[in-house]
C-alpha cells in the first residue's frame, strides 16, 4: 500500500497501529483488507469502544495546536445504507473533528467547532455502498479538500476550524462515544498526518501544484508580526518621550514636634529622664532605650539598677545558708539582715500586724515581714519601666514588657519597641505602607487609595462609587485590588458577567432569563422551550397559493408546490414561486401524438386522433402502459402509475396494521425494542421513525440507528450576517463588527491608534488600554473591552 509513504512518522498518528484493533475484542474483526496481505478491521453493529490511549491523545492534541494543516485518511467499505462516524475528536459534547458518512441521505459530514460554537459542512456523496472507497479530508487553515478514490470532490473555503483541543478531549474510531455513531463496515489504512497537501500520501499520483492556504496564511501573519512590532516600538517612543518632558525633583519632608521642639526628618536626641534615643522618621519619633554594654562582673558581684543611672552596675553579692542575695536584697534569719556592698547588715524593722488568719501568711521572697496572701507588691512601689508593666505573684512582683516590647538585655523592667515593619512581622496588604508606633504599627493607604479596613486599602470605594464592574446580578465587595463580584443566588458566572441558572436547561436555543424561567427563540414554547410551534396547523402563517406551509423545527417555510419553481427572489410568503413551462422546457411526458399545454403548476396532454395517441408514458428508457402502476427501481418506498401520458408518484401509503409491511418505507410501524433509539443525552428513548431536533440539528430514529443533519436555514440576502447565542440560524446585521461570517480581504486595510496600517483580519491591543482588543474587518476597525481583564487589573 502506498498510504503513509514519505511522511515524518513524528507527524502522523497511524490510529490502526495505535489503537491496537489487533487485540480489540468487542465489536471488532480482523479481515482481508483492499490491497493483498493488508490488514483490515470489521467494525460490527454492537455496543464497542475503541477510543485513543492518553499518550496517544496527548500527541494528537500537540499536533493539532503546533500544525496549522492536516489530512485525515482512511479506506474504508461501509455497508449499504447504514449511517455512522468514521472518526470522532470531541470532548463531551463538542466535537473538534468528526467525519460522518449517512448513508440514509447520502451525505457525508464535517462537524467541527468555530468561535466555540458548532459547524457543520455536509457533501452530497453516497459513501455508504458496500464498495471498497479511499477517503481524503485536508484542512489548510479555511481551505478544505476533499478526495474519494483519488479524485477531488469538493473544495470549499470555510470558517476556520478550533485546533487547541483541551487535554479532556478523547479520540474515537468508528463511534461518535460509547453510545452513538457507530459505523458499520471494514476499515483500514487510518491516519492523520500534520504535512501540507496530505492527500498525496494516499494518492502520490496527484500533484501539489500550489501553495497551501496556510502557506499564504504564514506569509501574512509575518507581516502581522512585523505590524505588531513597528506599533510596539511606537508606543514606547511615545512613552519616553513623554517622561523626559516631565520634572520629577520635587521632594516633600515630614518634621516631629516634641515638647514645643521641632525636629527634621531624620533628626536624633537623647531623653535623659527615660534613658532614650530618639529619631525622627518621616514624621513619627521612634525612641529606643539608650543601649548598655555588657556587664562582665566579677564571681563575687551581681549587675544591679542604681537609681540615677541607667545602666546596671555591678555591687557584690551576699551569700547566706547557700542563697545568693543582691545588693538590697534582705533574709530573715532570728533578725533582719539586708545585702549591703557584700555584707549582712542588721537592720530593724517593725513588721505592720496582718488582717488575716495565720494560715494565709506568705513571706515574700528577699524580705523580712509577711503579709497576707493576696497582698498587691506592685502597689509597694516596684519600680517598672514606662514600657514595661508590674506582675503580681505569690510572693513577688516581676516586670512584663507590653505587647509589641521587647525587654532590653535581658530585663524586662526596661523594654523596647518592637519595629514590626522592619522586621516583617505586620499584617499590612497591598496599597498600604507599613508605619511602626511605639508598641504597634499601623497601615497607611498609599496616596490616591482608601480604606478596606485596617490592614487593606483599595484605589476607591468602586462599590459604593458606581465604578463597579459587577453584573446587575451580583454582589459587590471592596477589595486590595478594587472589588470582588460574586452573583446572587439562582445565578452563575465570574461576577462580571452573571447567567440566570435554569436547573432543567432551556432547549432548542431558549435562554435562561432568571432562575428557572426561560424565554424561548421565535417558533418554540413551553416552560423549557420544549415544544415546537406549529406555525402552519395553527394558522399563523398563509402561504402564497403557488406555495404550502412546511413547518420546520422553530420555524416554517413556503415551499413551492409541484410544478412551481422560485425566481431567486426567496419571499417567505412565496409569492416569488412562479409556473415551470413544462411544455417549453420540453420536461413533460407525453407520448407521440398528443399536445403537450402548460397548466398553472403543469400540463396536459391532449390527444387528438390516430393511433399512436395511446396516453402511454415514457420512464426511464422504456414505456410504460396507460393505467400501468410500478415501483421505482432506485426507491422501493415510492408508487407511480401512468395515466394519459402522464406519470404520477407517491410515497407507499403505509399500513401498520399489515403484518408484511416493509419497515424500510414505514420505519413508524416498527415496534421492535432493537429498532429504539436513544437520545444524545441519553435520557430519552425514540420509535423507530421518529424525528427531533438537537444541538441545531434535525435527528431521526431508523431501525435503531440515529442520523442527523444540521437544520434547514432561510435563505438571506443580505452582506453581513450573525448567529446569535442560543440560535441556530444566522439573521442580518448592518454592522460589520457584529457579523461572524465574514471572508476577510487582506487588500482592505485599517489603521491602529499609531497610525500603523493592519491587514484584515489581524488584531491587536488598544493604545494605552490593556483590556482593549481591536480587529480589522475588511476596513472596519472593531475593538471589545474584556472584563474579566479589567477586573484583574
Amino acid at each position: 500500500a502506498a498510504v503513509g509513504f514519505g511522511a515524518d512518522p513524528d507527524l502522523q498518528v497511524d490510529l490502526i497501529a495505535d489503537l491496537d484493533l489487533v487485540n480489540a475484542t468487542a465489536g471488532v474483526t480482523q479481515v482481508p483488507g483492499l490491497h493483498n496481505a493488508s490488514r483490515a478491521f470489521l467494525l460490527q453493529d454492537v455496543e464497542r469502544e475503541i477510543h485513543a490511549a492518553p499518550h496517544v491523545t496527548e500527541k494528537l492534541i500537540q499536533l493539532f495546536r503546533n500544525k496549522s494543516e492536516f489530512t485525515f485518511l482512511a479506506t474504508l467499505q461501509q455497508k449499504a445504507a447504514t449511517s455512522g462516524v468514521i472518526l470522532s475528536i470531541r470532548e463531551l459534547e463538542h466535537s473538534y473533528f468528526e467525519l460522518e458518512s449517512s448513508g440514509l441521505r447520502d451525505e457525508i459530514r464535517y462537524h467541527y467547532r468555530f468561535n466555540g460554537k458548532t459547524r457543520t459542512e455536509v457533501f452530497p456523496y453516497r459513501l455508504a455502498d458496500g464498495q471498497w472507497h479511499k477517503i481524503a479530508v485536508s484542512l489548510s487553515a479555511s481551505h478544505l479538500l476533499l478526495h474519494v478514490d483519488c479524485n477531488r470532490i469538493y473544495e470549499r473555503v470555510i470558517d476556520p476550524p478550533e485546533t487547541d483541543l483541551t487535554p479532556e478531549s478523547n479520540l474515537w474510531l468508528g463511534q461518535r462515544n460509547r453510545k452513538h455513531g457507530f459505523f458499520k463496515g471494514v476499515i483500514q489504512d487510518v491516519k492523520i498526518i500534520f504535512i501540507p497537501n496530505g492527500y498525496i500520501t494516499q494518492c502520490p499520483n496527484l500533484n501539489r501544484t500550489c501553495p497551501t492556504c496556510s502557506d499564504f496564511l504564514s506569509l501574512v501573519q509575518g507581516i502581522m508580526d512585523l505590524q505588531e512590532l513597528l506599533a510596539k516600538m511606537t508606543a514606547k517612543l511615545n512613552y519616553a518621550e513623554t517622561r523626559l518632558s516631565q520634572l520629577e525633583d520635587c521632594h516633600c519632608e515630614k518634621t516631629c514636634q516634641v515638647n514645643g521642639v521641632i525636629y527634621r526628618d531624620k533628626d536624633s536626641w537623647v531623653e535623659d529622664d527615660h534613658c532614650r534615643n530618639c529619631t525622627c522618621k518621616s514624621g513619627v519619633v521612634e525612641c529606643r532605650r539608650m543601649a548598655c554594654p555588657h556587664l562582665e562582673c566579677p564571681p563575687d558581684a551581681l549587675p544591679v539598677h542604681v537609681e540615677g543611672q541607667c545602666c546596671k552596675v555591678c555591687k557584690a553579692k551576699c551569700i547566706y545558708g547557700g542563697k545568693v542575695l543582691a545588693e538590697g536584697q534582705r533574709v530573715l534569719t532570728k533578725s533582719c539582715r539586708e545585702c549591703r556592698n557584700g555584707v549582712l547588715v542588721k537592720v530593724t524593722e517593725t513588721c505592720p500586724p496582718l488582717n488575716c488568719s495565720e494560715k494565709d501568711h506568705v513571706l515574700p521572697e528577699n524580705q523580712c515581714c509577711s503579709v497576707c496572701r493576696g497582698h498587691d507588691f506592685c502597689a509597694e512601689g516596684h519600680v517598672c519601666g514606662e514600657n514595661s508593666e508590674c506582675k503580681n505573684w505569690n510572693t513577688k512582683a516581676t516586670c512584663e514588657c507590653k505587647n509589641g516590647y521587647l525587654a532590653v538585655q535581658g530585663d524586662a523592667a526596661y523594654c523596647e519597641d518592637i519595629d514590626e515593619c522592619a522586621a516583617k512581622m505586620h499584617y499590612c496588604h497591598a496599597n498600604t505602607v507599613c508605619v511602626n508606633l511605639p508598641g504597634s504599627y499601623r497601615c497607611d493607604c498609599v496616596l490616591g487609595y482608601v480604606r478596606v479596613d485596617d490592614f487593606s486599602c483599595t484605589e476607591r470605594d468602586e462599590c459604593g462609587g458606581g465604578e463597579r464592574s459587577c453584573d446587575a446580578n451580583a454582589i459587590c465587595t471592596n477589595t486590595v485590588r478594587g472589588h470582588s463580584c460574586t452573583c446572587k443566588p439562582g445565578y452563575v458566572g465570574n461576577g462580571t458577567t452573571c447567567r440566570a441558572f435554569c436547573e432543567e436547561g432551556c432547549r432548542y436555543g431558549g435562554t435562561c432569563v432568571a432562575p428557572n424561567r426561560c424565554a424561548c427563540p421565535s417558533g418554540f414554547t413551553g416552560s423549557h422551550c420544549e415544544k415546537d410551534i406549529d406555525e402552519c396547523a395553527e394558522g399563523i402563517i398563509e402561504c402564497h397559493n403557488h406555495s404550502r406551509c412546511v413547518n420546520l423545527p422553530g420555524w416554517y417555510h413556503c415551499e413551492c408546490r409541484s410544478g412551481f419553481h422560485d425566481n431567486g427572489s426567496y419571499s417567505l410568503a412565496g409569492e416569488s414561486c412562479v409556473d415551470i413551462d413544462e411544455c417549453a422546457l420540453k420536461t413533460h411526458t407525453c407520448w407521440n401524438d398528443s399536445a403537450c399545454v402548460n397548466l398553472p403548476g403543469g400540463f396536459d396532454c391532449l390527444c387528438p386522433s390516430g393511433p399512436s395517441c395511446t396516453g402511454d408514458c415514457p420512464h426511464d428508457g422504456s414505456l410504460k402502459r396507460n393505467g400501468q402502476v410500478w415501483t421505482l427501481r432506485e426507491d422501493r418506498c415510492s408508487v407511480c402509475s401512468c395515466k394519459d401520458g402522464r406519470i404520477f408518484c407517491r410515497r407507499t401509503a403505509c399500513d401498520c396494521e399489515n403484518p408484511s409491511a416493509d419497515l424500510f418505507c414505514c420505519p413508524e410501524c416498527d415496534t421492535r425494542v432493537t429498532s429504539q433509539c436513544l437520545d444524545q443525552s441519553g435520557h430519552k428513548l425514540y420509535r423507530s421513525g421518529d424525528n427531533w431536533t438537537y444541538s441545531c440539528q434535525q435527528c431521526r430514529c431508523l431501525e435503531g440507528e440515529v442520523d442527523c443533519w444540521p437544520l434547514q436555514c432561510p435563505h438571506l440576502s443580505c452582506e453581513f450576517t450573525a448567529v446569535s447565542e442560543g440560535e441556530c440560524c444566522p439573521h442580518c446585521v448592518s454592522d460589520p463588527c457584529l457579523a461572524d461570517n465574514i471572508t476577510y480581504d487582506i487588500s482592505k486595510t485599517c489603521l491602529d491608534g499609531y497610525g500603523v496600517p493592519r491587514l484584515s483580519g489581524s488584531v491587536w491591543t488598544m493604545a494605552g488600554s490593556p483590556c482593549t482588543t481591536c480587529k480589522c474587518k475588511n476596513g472596519n476597525v472593531c475593538c471589545s473591552v474584556d472584563l474579566e481583564c479589567l477586573h484583574n487589573n
